[in-house]
């Protein structure tokens, strides 16, 4: 049975998939392993030519720190050797390929608030 953290975390990807689809967006690949760790979306913006490997991050609350905080050089380091791990194994023509993250505030009763920040890495 997953834990309630698995399951808020597989909720928040599903929550930034949404929004970034809605923004224009094509989900290229999800939850995507190798050994060096979990991408959790990678995503295409054809309008700008933008491949972007996206973190998403979620929250109840901000009590032990926002989404955002998590994302420190040694995980920025490792997201940037996952994308290039994934590049290789996956020809993908971009003009811009970055790292990204997808907060996202699980709120009760309310609509989540998500917030998509480019380029941290």
């Amino acid at each position: 049975m997953p834990s309630q953290r698995a399951t808020l975390g597989r909720w928040g990807e599903q929550v930034a998939a949404r929004f970034l689809m809605d923004g224009g967006w094509q989900v290229v690949d999800r939850n995507w392993r190798c050994r060096y760790g979990e991408i959790d979306l990678i995503v295409h913006d054809p309008r700008a030519g933008v491949l972007a490997f996206v973190e998403v991050k979620t929250r109840r609350s901000d009590a032990f720190g926002g989404p955002l905080a998590a994302i420190d050089h040694r995980k920025a380091a490792r997201l940037r050797r996952l994308a290039g791990q994934w590049l290789q194994e996956h020809p993908q023509r971009a003009q811009v390929v970055r790292v990204d993250v997808v907060a996202v505030w699980a709120r009760a009763g309310q609509v989540p608030l998500v917030r998509h920040v480019s380029d941290v890495a």
